[in-house]
């Protein structure tokens, strides 16, 4: 079974913000955006900010820096409110073929996955043209991926993120804070135009990633430092078939 994700869990406008601040852009016709303040104490903060997560609804509260330190330890809010880290690898030799990736039920390539408190489990989500939609993931095919990928058993839950992209023939593996993957959401979301997306969109999708390779450490499979090789990147503007 396929849902789509709950609309308070990727709010519109979030997304539309943190989609915004990725390329620095706006669109014809968009308001600009509002001024960014933290949600927990009204402070005007920058662009460039850190994040927490709601662990009721999976929504995003934005955090000035102090605000930010107060939740550095664990269980600082409560079982409520968890800060998004801010480590960002790029899994070199991931160890994950067709055949698994088949099993893991993502009928286009690009997806995430995390392991949610909530549902108790690891969830699988992708983007599309209506935001991001669950599916569900076959356990022991995830539980094959981690065994053979053991960089994968220190996601941090709710807060950090496999995300993969196999576009364009693509073989790119990545841990991101789960902000980055809710952004590359909200980057599809309000960009894609059409049946392909457009050009313009994938050209956003590539400089996601270019900026995600300027910003990622590279390791193996098990977590081990690498030295950088040439970046796996796609999304150059060329309109890739999704789910191909």
């Amino acid at each position: 079974m396929i849902v789509a994700a709950p609309a308070d869990t990727l709010a519109a406008s979030r997304l539309r913000r943190m989609a915004r601040r990725g390329d620095g852009t706006e669109r014809s016709g968009e308001q600009p955006a509002p001024e960014e303040r933290c949600e927990l104490c009204g402070e005007s903060i920058p662009v460039e900010h850190r994040h927490l997560v709601d662990l009721s609804t999976r929504g995003l509260k934005c955090a000035c820096r102090p605000c930010s330190l107060l939740f550095e330890q664990r269980g600082a809010g409560g079982g409520h409110l968890r800060l998004v880290p801010d480590r960002r690898l790029r899994i070199e030799d991931l160890d994950l073929d067709d055949a698994l990736w088949a099993r893991l039920r993502i009928p286009v390539d690009m997806a995430f996955f995390f392991r949610s408190s909530h549902a108790e489990r690891v969830v699988a989500f992708y983007p599309g043209p209506m935001g991001a939609t669950e599916s569900q993931l076959e356990l022991t095919a995830w539980e094959e991926l981690k065994t053979a990928n053991p960089v994968l058993s220190d996601l941090e839950t709710d807060v950090e993120a496999l995300l993969a992209n196999r576009t364009a023939g693509s073989r790119s593996y990545w841990v991101v804070p789960i902000d980055d993957a809710y952004e590359l959401v909200g980057l599809i979301r309000t960009g894609w135009r059409g049946l392909s997306g457009g050009p313009e969109v994938w050209g956003r999708i590539g400089a996601f990633f270019e900026r995600l390779e300027r910003r990622a450490k590279v390791v193996d499979r098990a977590g081990n430092r690498r030295r950088p090789s040439a970046p796996a990147v796609s999304g150059n503007g060329k309109e890739p078939t999704w789910g191909t």
